[in-house]
């Protein structure tokens, strides 16, 4: 086993700081520690809260935080943020999300630039869950950027989903048909010493009842006011239901399951995705083939075809791979 991974597992923060930061940088030498750590995986949970921008989420996060720590649990916060247009990195840094945490051992913090992947969350998080997961933190809090329907992406890593929103969302119809509300394992109105809190309210559970089949999960809608604290011991009551349920109806295991797979097939994507955006450079071939098409000596169709083929070959395409993971 690697020095890394045994510092990791020791629950080395500057290890893991370390891990994750080659992991950003898609360096090699991370796929040897994933490798070596994931044995020692599965003790963490992970809770994911998302919802629109302004809802209060880095603020529930906060609180959470707080009340977890009072609990003596360890926490670790992965915060997605918009990615710079200038460097590529997280426009909102760690220090400024959560300065009351930063020096608390028990708390590791980091911001994550989505560097323009679809889904809202690098795929990237889904490693970071694991190393802090392997490092013995006992729960992940995973906040997204807040983008709507781009937020599907946090049911690929998150156990439970709480959606945050409040009043001034808009017209609360128009807010329950976005994307993102049809991924709730728990609903959060923050906010609620605004107008109009208990209408939405009223109007998510409402929502809820006219659902074509009823689930034997119905999410639940927790009123708080984040700046203050109130609601926030009722919103981790309902966070706690809700892993209990899926614990003993086997739904855990099968959600961390199905996931393990996505990542799986995401990544063999995003790195033959990568190593074709290299031969563009890099085989003449390849490049000769490029110029035909944008030429329109080539159809772009046909012509990708064409190449797949002579990789995989027409027999096997699309291939044993998604067959080895069905």
């Amino acid at each position: 086993m690697t020095r890394a991974s045994q510092r990791l597992l020791a629950g080395d923060k500057r290890a893991l700081s370390q891990v994750i930061s080659l992991l950003e940088r898609h360096d090699p030498a991370t796929s040897q520690v994933l490798k070596e750590i994931d044995p020692h995986t599965g003790g963490a949970y992970t809770v994911g809260i998302t919802g629109p921008p302004g809802a209060g989420k880095s603020t529930i996060v906060d609180r959470l935080t707080e009340l977890l720590r009072q609990q003596g649990l360890t926490v670790g916060i992965l915060g997605v943020d918009p990615s710079s247009p200038f460097t590529g990195g997280a426009l909102l840094g760690d220090r400024i999300r959560m300065q009351r945490h930063y020096l608390d051992s028990g708390v590791f913090i980091r911001s994550v630039a989505t560097r323009g992947q679809s889904g809202g969350l690098p795929r990237i998080i889904k490693g970071m869950v694991r190393l802090l997961d392997a490092a013995g933190t006992d729960l992940v809090l995973v906040e997204t950027v807040g983008v709507g329907q781009s937020e599907l992406g946090i049911m690929g890593v998150a156990d439970t989903v709480v959606v945050t929103l409040m009043p001034e969302s808009g017209d609360a119809i128009q807010t329950l048909k976005a994307g993102i509300m049809e991924i709730a394992d728990l609903y959060v109105v923050n906010k609620a010493d605004r107008d109009g809190s208990e209408q939405m309210a009223t109007t998510i559970r409402a929502m809820l009842q006219m659902a074509p089949t009823q689930p034997d999960w119905t999410p639940p809608v927790v009123l708080t006011q984040a700046r203050s604290g109130d609601g926030i011991s009722e919103l981790w009551d309902k966070v706690e239901e809700h892993r209990q349920y899926i614990t003993t109806s086997s739904e855990l295991a099968t959600r961390r399951s199905q996931r393990r797979k996505q990542e799986f097939l995401e990544t063999v994507e995003e790195e033959v995705g990568r190593r074709l955006r290299a031969m563009m450079h890099s085989n003449p071939d390849f490049v000769a083939t490029l110029e035909l098409v944008a030429n329109k000596n080539a159809e772009p169709y046909s012509s990708a075809m064409q190449l797949v083929e002579s990789s995989y070959g027409s027999a096997d395409w699309p291939g044993s791979l998604t067959g080895t993971v069905t």
